[in-house]
């Protein structure tokens, strides 16, 4: 029985593993992904930080931030309404697989596309900028934890029944600006007003932005463990939701 349930894991985990190779070769270059998951971000964050006095520390921690949770949370609401109109993905929904395998697959798709996309800021910042990072392993692993929750993020908005990227971007957009202006990235927490900090607490992004503060600063306001364990927890949450959402359109016919 041991046997069985490793070897079950083992494919779900490889057909998750091509569920996402597939995904990263066919659309990583799609104009979507770059306008919305890589340009996006970097616009951002040159726009809210020309003209303020911030060192390069913190300029880093910051732009580690945004492309995160932009690029992660972008692969999702892009690549599924694009396979449901091809219909490669109704070909995937009848494929022998547990849904959660394929919105687990989904999910590293946005994970690796958030961290190629954190390499290239954080080499200019070490190799240019002479940014010393306070915790090399404590940034690795809060990036990839902050990759993949907010890549399952991404999928809450996928599970929307439609073939076009417009009609997900919307909403998507809609829910993550305020999270982004309410979690500590342009306006430090400890500068908030009380009422304004109990509202970035709601926030996922807040906890990643706090861990790359203590990875690259060495210091944080919140304490780190907090951060390392609220990430995997918000990304099985968003997981649950994702699925629950998705079945709920194959459910009415929607998918």
């Amino acid at each position: 029985m041991t046997f069985r349930w490793r070897q079950r894991i083992l494919d779900e985990l490889a057909q998750a593993w091509a569920v996402a190779v597939k995904d990263v070769r066919v659309y990583y270059l799609k104009a979507p992904m770059i306008m919305f998951g890589l340009l996006l971000p970097f616009f951002l964050f040159f726009s809210f930080s020309v003209r303020r006095q911030i060192g390069a520390e913190v300029g880093l921690t910051r732009l580690l931030a945004l492309t995160t949770f932009f690029t992660a949370s972008s692969a999702g609401p892009v690549i599924i309404p694009l396979e449901r109109r091809s219909g490669t993905y109704d070909r995937l929904l009848a494929a022998p697989m547990s849904l959660a395998t394929l919105l687990l697959g989904k999910t590293l798709v946005g994970a690796f596309f958030a961290l190629a996309t954190s390499i290239a800021p954080l080499l200019v910042g070490v190799l240019v900028m002479r940014v010393v990072v306070a915790n090399a392993g404590l940034l690795l692993v809060g990036v990839v934890l902050a990759s993949l929750a907010f890549s399952a993020f991404g999928l809450l908005f996928g599970s929307i029944p439609t073939r076009s990227v417009g009609s997900i971007m919307m909403p998507s957009t809609l829910v993550r600006w305020p999270l982004l202006f309410i979690s500590g990235i342009f306006i430090p927490l400890a500068e908030m007003a009380p009422w304004t900090r109990a509202l970035a607490y709601l926030s996922p992004l807040t906890y990643a932005q706090d861990l790359m503060n203590h990875a690259v600063l060495g210091t944080g306001d919140l304490n780190p463990w907090l951060d390392l364990a609220l990430l995997p927890v918000v990304l099985l949450v968003f997981l649950v939701l994702a699925a629950r959402m998705h079945h709920r359109s194959l459910v009415l016919g929607a998918g």
